[in-house]
């Protein structure tokens, strides 16, 4: 079998994380994988030095990753068409809001026989207030096959190598396997199930509930709100992937993808501690996002916009309060303590 080459598009938090999985495997196994993985990266000053350069050089992602080795054959190239030229794989791992822009670049680059999959937390917004997923915004512009993984997956724990769990949707299942020998380690273990989209809706409504855990944070509750905040938001991203996915498998919520990417990202997480801080000091998200991020993106505010802009049009905003709270309290238009008395009267209590 010709050796496949594998292109990581994007370098942030979880790409580094990432490209420290997928380098490792690269070398354990050149039977398989060229051992250099490109890896696209936005160029940027880092005390006074290219971001590319150092990754080179030090084999460390210090803006993003720092203190994590990445193998020495991950290669950082700040060209995303020069990194993915001649690619087998992409992984597309970087903040949703800018693959259509990335995927404009490579249209017609490619080649024919590539595949693609998403580790992109979130939605785009279509015409007509309707969303895309992300996956299906690889697939149009590429015109290439996307699978997804998503899982119960902090990256810095994965960087340092903690025991966890993913998810791999893939309606072709030797492209699944293909794909899980890209991603597999002793302490990165996967599962692939064919019902692909809702392991793509459950990593980016997640964001959204785990927003709703930070805003009771916030408020000073306990234990108690976060549990029912976690619940009523699963028992939403079901009704919501049923509604708008029909077929969407049940099961497929017990999965990495579902119920524990939740809850962890309900206590631990970039969304969980904005949101938390937003109710604290009433500073603004966008403000929040550039004093406690250093560069990274939140998805949970800009995913619960997108979701609400599909409910509005469909007329269904009352049917799911806890999503569209989120968002209203992210817009301004009401308060964290409003999304209490939206959980009293959720219509899982009728």
């Amino acid at each position: 079998m010709q050796r496949q080459k594998i292109c990581i598009i994007g370098s942030g938090n979880w790409g580094s994380a990432i490209a420290k999985i997928i380098g490792f495997n690269a070398e354990a196994h050149p039977e398989l994988f060229e051992t250099d993985v490109p890896m696209w990266v936005f160029e940027e000053q880092v005390n006074g030095h290219k971001l590319t350069e150092i990754i080179n050089t030090e084999h460390e992602n210090v803006k993003y990753l720092k203190g994590i080795k990445l193998p020495q054959r991950v290669i950082a190239i700040p060209d995303v068409v020069e990194a993915a030229k001649d690619a087998d794989i992409l992984v597309f791992v970087l903040p949703h809001q800018f693959v259509r822009g990335i995927c404009d670049k490579l249209k017609g680059k490619l080649k024919t026989s590539a595949v693609a999959v998403t580790l992109i937390k979130g939605f785009e917004i279509a015409e007509g207030g309707g969303i895309l997923l992300i996956s299906n915004v690889i697939r149009q512009s590429l015109n290439i096959p996307c699978a997804a993984l998503m899982g119960a997956n902090i990256a810095n724990e994965v960087a340092n190598e903690h025991y966890c769990e993913a998810t791999i949707g893939c309606q072709d299942k030797q492209l699944g396997q293909k794909l899980k020998s890209v991603f597999q380690t002793k302490y990165f273990r996967i599962v692939c199930v064919q019902d692909e989209t809702v392991v793509e809706v459950c990593g980016a409504l997640k964001n959204v509930v785990a927003t709703a855990a930070g805003f009771t944070d916030g408020l000073g509750y306990g234990d108690n709100t976060k549990a029912a905040v976690i619940r009523l938001g699963l028992m939403e991203m079901i009704k919501f992937s049923l509604v708008f996915y029909p077929g969407s498998k049940l099961e497929t919520f017990f999965e990495s993808c579902g119920v524990a990417d939740l809850i962890t990202t309900c206590y631990g997480g970039r969304n969980r501690r904005v949101a938390e801080a937003f109710v604290k000091t009433g500073k603004p998200i966008g403000q929040l996002e550039q004093e406690m991020l250093q560069g990274q993106k939140l998805q949970g505010p800009p995913t619960a916009a997108e979701v609400n802009s599909m409910l509005k049009t469909k007329n269904m905003e009352n049917k799911f309060p806890l999503f569209t709270a989120v968002h209203k309290i992210c817009q301004g238009t009401i308060t964290a303590t409003e999304m209490i008395e939206c959980l009293r009267n959720h219509p899982e209590h009728n």
